[in-house]
């Protein structure tokens, strides 16, 4: 290890860092120690009255066991045939019968409800449908006097002018009173409306 001549004596390394040896396991298909290349494995010695002492033991374990659980299975399937066949499930249904007697009370009130708010909405409707109609029917009658009492103006206005128009009956008496009388309507008239006579300046 080279010495560090410039680094101050706390960052000096004097000695090589400590390295654990771990010694390796060997993997299967490494060849065995010559020591136990030729040895035999057997299998260890066992005491035959334990073994059937065990076994004994293990086969009252499993008929206890098998016991045990096959009552808590004719348990479980009583509570079921109960629940379902039995006197449980006659009380079930009398329940849900019930049950379904008072949601139908229930949906019947709210239907009684539901027609009683709908009855006074139509009825509302129907009294502002009326009132529209009416004052339709009003503005209608109020349009139809104006345009009758428009049409009777026009009517007496027409009959006023008619009385100055020239028919065969008084045609006699309108060149009459137009040769007597002494307005002349000898002239013509500009583009600004004036009117021009011959001799005469404009008026």
């Amino acid at each position: 290890m080279l010495p560090l001549s410039r680094a101050p004596l706390l960052l000096r390394i004097s000695w090589a860092p400590c390295i654990t040896t771990i010694r390796g396991r060997k993997s299967r298909f490494d060849l065995p120690a010559k020591s136990k290349a030729a040895r035999i494995k057997y299998p260890p010695m066992v005491c035959i009255e334990e073994l059937l002492n065990v076994r004994n033991r293990y086969q009252e374990y499993r008929t206890i066991l098998g016991a045990m659980r096959a009552d808590f299975k004719e348990e479980m399937l009583r509570s079921m045939y109960e629940h379902e066949v039995g006197s449980l499930a006659e009380q079930r249904l009398h329940l849900e019968a019930v049950e379904h007697a008072t949601l139908m009370a229930w949906n019947k009130e709210e239907n009684d409800k539901a027609l009683c708010r709908r009855l006074e909405r139509l009825r509302l409707e129907e009294q502002v449908f009326k009132a529209q109609r009416k004052e339709a029917s009003i503005r209608k009658d109020e349009v139809e006097l104006e345009e009758q009492q428009e049409r009777e103006q026009e009517i007496q206005r027409l009959q006023e002018l008619s009385r100055t128009f020239i028919t065969p009956d008084n045609l006699v008496e309108r060149i009459e009173a137009a040769l007597d009388s002494p307005k002349s309507y000898n002239f013509c008239l500009d583009r600004e409306g004036r009117v021009l006579r011959q001799g005469a300046g404009q008026s």
